[in-house]
């Protein structure tokens, strides 16, 4: 009856021990990822279920004459590559030497450079790991032996031009893809940055996967904005004041006064908002 008394009073401490051991945090940063990725994944859905519900518009046909104005996107789903794609990029002719792609690449800060022929078309790219390849390749087949050291000799230089190290066909989308087709595109080809060409094919600019990322996950200072303006002071007629806003994280917390009827869609209409994962319903009916 000891035995089992002190077995029982044994594996109760154990237990509130292991009650009084805080678990392990995630840190900041891979929790940032983790929302940041939710959000992206709800960016995604939201673009599936709006491209089922909706008609493609109609293209404008060549002869019309009529000049396709760019009007601003009614939601991140609706972005297109040339909303973002603001930086320029300079493409390397297929017969580059290896030491001059390499010093561009970390002369500008790139994990890569597009390939281009004569008339601008990309035809491949040269990303860094092309480059550590062919660099670890060559060093392996130069080792010099003991006689060498001796003579000091030295391995020859890493050769090769764009041509021999590219990768083909390079991705490319058009200024016209929406952003998150271009975002899946460079999920599933893992690459840090997607080239932008006319329909000719011609090299017009980059966009990288981080800059598609964030264009479909709004921060959570625009969420609040469009809760403030449009749900509640257009689309409900509440003032503003009256109702505390907090966003954090696509969590949105609403608190104060707010009639009993209109609740229930008040937090609907927040809930639908693109990128706002839950609502925290905190209003008082009155």
């Amino acid at each position: 009856m000891l035995d089992d008394r002190r077995t029982r009073e044994a594996g109760a401490a154990s237990a509130e021990a292991r009650r009084a051991v805080p678990s392990l945090a995630r840190k900041p940063v891979e929790e940032f990822r983790q929302n940041l990725m939710v959000r992206y994944l709800h960016a995604m859905a939201a673009h599936d279920a709006q491209a089922v519900a909706e008609p493609a518009p109609a293209e404008p046909s060549a002869g019309s004459g009529t000049r396709r104005t760019a009007e601003p996107p009614a939601s991140p789903t609706q972005l297109q590559v040339s909303h973002i794609a603001q930086r320029t990029v300079v493409g390397v002719d297929l017969d580059t030497p290896f030491m001059d792609i390499a010093r561009m690449l970390a002369r500008e800060q790139l994990g890569a450079v597009p390939v281009v022929d004569a008339a601008g078309r990309v035809v491949g790219v040269v990303a860094e790991s092309d480059l550590l390849a062919r660099a670890a390749t060559q060093a392996s087949s130069d080792k010099p032996g003991t006689l060498g050291k001796l003579l000091g000799r030295r391995p020859r230089t890493v050769g090769g031009t764009a041509a021999t190290l590219m990768s083909a066909p390079a991705l490319t989308v058009h200024p016209r893809t929406p952003v998150v087709e271009a975002a899946r595109d460079a999920a599933r080809s893992r690459v840090r940055q997607v080239f932008v060409t006319d329909h000719k094919g011609r090299l017009v600019g980059v966009v990288s996967r981080g800059e598609l990322l964030h264009a479909l996950v709004r921060d959570d200072a625009a969420i609040r904005e469009e809760v403030v303006s449009h749900i509640l002071r257009d689309q409900s007629g509440i003032d503003p004041t009256r109702v505390d806003v907090k966003v954090h994280d696509g969590v949105v917390t609403l608190s104060g006064p707010v009639p009993t009827d209109l609740i229930p869609r008040l937090t609907d209409a927040v809930a639908d908002i693109p990128d706002v994962l839950d609502v925290a319903d905190h209003l008082t009916a009155v």
